[in-house]
């Protein structure tokens, strides 16, 4: 199979999915307050021998902020015991059409594993496209992997609160409009909203149309229009490290370079004491400049 390391079709897939190197991932995830149960919901249909990958469930277990990136030991086993061999061409997708896949994927990509690509449009896609969907739970043989974690690839709170601080990097702010404005609540109630001093605006819903990441022409506007080019050392951030990796997802697509991620994300700063907060209702997005 050819390498995909950002994006692949639901054509492609459905033609490569019985190679022996191929794995395909199911790496649905859902907000803590929208009452869906990403596991049973594979196990009700998903794509022929698709394994399911737990975000909660692979991360950071001593870690008190949810799906934190976990050791590289932890990460090893945890796929192996999904068939994961680092010679392995991953496909992951999710059932909203593009959300958390795109965690999975740069979790691969912090690892090490470069042939890790997200199906365009997810599940959605591939049921559109008329294409199998099963009950069936594959069996799995282990796979054989060593992950290689690139420290570079991932900031941590101090490295965020030097960041605001010094006002170093373009901090890309992926939630909601209203969530970085301090109008709209966080889905973790005992979180107030608002964005960290100096951070833009940049939903991840903007990235995309119907659950698929937009034409690279148009991912190039929309960054440029934010003075993005592949020099610029470039943050991306959301509420917990899942929808900040679409960000990250689409400057790779674009060929703008594989950049940073605040694992701890909103979660973390808002969390912790002290950090800067600002509400801004009246802040200008990037749509209203």
């Amino acid at each position: 199979m050819n390498d995909f390391q950002t994006l692949i079709d639901c054509k492609t897939l459905a033609a490569k999915i019985t190679d022996n190197n191929v794995v395909v991932l199911d790496g649905t995830w859902f907000l803590p307050n929208s009452n869906r149960d990403a596991k049973a919901e594979f196990e009700s249909g998903h794509i022929p021998g698709a394994r399911f990958f737990d975000i909660d469930a692979i991360s950071d277990q001593h870690s008190p902020l949810p799906h934190m990136v976990p050791s590289a030991d932890a990460f090893s086993r945890s796929v192996e015991s999904l068939g994961v061999s680092n010679d392995s061409q991953i496909v992951v997708y999710d059932a909203q059409g593009l959300f958390s896949a795109a965690r999975v994927w740069w979790l691969f990509r912090i690892f090490g594993h470069q042939h890790v690509a997200v199906l365009d449009g997810g599940l959605p896609a591939w049921i559109a496209a008329g294409k199998e969907v099963t009950e069936v739970i594959a069996d799995v043989l282990p796979g054989s992997y060593h992950a290689d974690f690139n420290a570079n690839t991932v900031v941590d709170l101090s490295g965020m609160q030097q960041r605001v601080k010094n006002q170093n990097a373009l901090i890309l702010d992926a939630r909601s409009a209203a969530r970085y404005k301090g109008e709209a609540p966080e889905p973790r109630p005992e979180l107030q909203s608002g964005h960290m001093p100096g951070a833009l605006s940049l939903p991840a819903t903007d990235l995309m149309v119907e659950g698929r990441l937009k034409p690279v022409d148009e991912l190039r506007a929309l960054f440029k229009s934010l003075e993005v080019n592949e020099a610029s050392p470039i943050v991306t951030t959301c509420g917990s490290g899942v929808t900040a990796a679409i960000i990250t997802l689409a400057l790779e697509h674009c060929g703008l370079g594989m950049h940073q991620l605040y694992d701890g994300s909103w979660t973390e700063w808002a969390s912790a004491p002290g950090n800067p907060i600002e509400k801004n209702r009246n802040a200008l997005t990037r749509e209203e400049r």
